[in-house]
């Protein structure tokens, strides 16, 4: 695992990640859907025992999901993520419904609310758009329920779409003021290189933009939109807004999660 911020030592900011009161965690497609199975509920369930456990240790947790796509494309049968933005949206249109309905599901077991909150975009640069889903958030969080935010791929265009969940976790850890931002996916931290394409050395911490002399950054795979480049540039955006950052795989989320 590794963290990227603004320049406190390692322990510090480790500690306060692992202390922090209000955490954004953003899940990645591939933690939660896969093209053959569609949406795996097994994997999902796991996710929302570590939100939880986090939780119950007294942090207020929104949780940044992606998945809609992916979840929509085993029911609509088709072979691989959609490349037409009209056909992304008809899955999307399949996979938000399901992917709801699990975390639904999920966090009953714990007798717990979910609340979930689709955004654009232009719900950040319209100043009473960004009003509301403050309020909500806010109103959520102290009713003890969890927020799950997406982006509402269903309406959004080329145009007008945040590129990756990475950044719209980031403005939602801005927007509610949080004290550290989670980003799991399928790689368990920062590498120079691409770990499953050959030898790469762990960057443990970045503390400037000279820690990432030398490092190259992918786009995402087969089911995702992001890739280490976006996890980076999220992590720039939140480290300027003084949230520290902890990259981590999904497996490792209960760890990631206390500490």
């Amino acid at each position: 695992m590794t963290r990227v911020d603004s320049g406190h030592d390692l322990s510090a900011a480790r500690k306060a990640i692992a202390t922090a009161r209000s955490v954004v965690v953003k899940i990645g497609s591939s933690a939660l859907t896969s093209l053959e199975g569609g949406l795996d509920t097994g994997r999902l369930d796991k996710l929302a025992d570590a939100v939880e456990a986090r939780m119950r240790a007294g942090s207020d947790v929104v949780v940044v999901s992606s998945g809609a796509i992916g979840a929509g494309i085993a029911p609509l049968k088709l072979s691989s993520r959609p490349k037409d933005l009209a056909t992304k949206q008809a899955a999307a249109s399949v996979g938000q419904l399901a992917l709801a309905h699990a975390w639904g599901t999920s966090f009953a077991r714990y007798d717990r609310t979910v609340g979930q909150v689709l955004l654009t975009a232009g719900d950040f640069s319209r100043r009473e758009h960004h009003r509301n889903a403050q309020r909500t958030l806010d109103r959520l969080r102290s009713l003890h329920a969890v927020a799950v935010v997406n982006e509402n791929d269903t309406i959004a265009t080329e145009e007008i779409r945040f590129g990756d969940n990475d950044r719209l976790a980031a403005l939602v850890a801005h927007l509610v003021g949080a004290d550290a931002l989670v980003l799991l996916s399928d790689v368990d931290g920062l590498y120079d290189g691409d770990p499953r394409k050959g030898a790469a050395n762990f960057i443990p911490e970045v503390r400037s933009s000279a820690d990432l002399d030398g490092v190259i950054a992918g786009s995402g795979g087969a089911l995702g939109t992001g890739g280490m480049a976006s996890k980076l540039s999220a992590a720039r955006l939140a480290a300027d807004a003084g949230v520290p950052v902890l990259l981590a795989a999904a497996s490792d989320a209960a760890a990631a999660l206390t500490g």
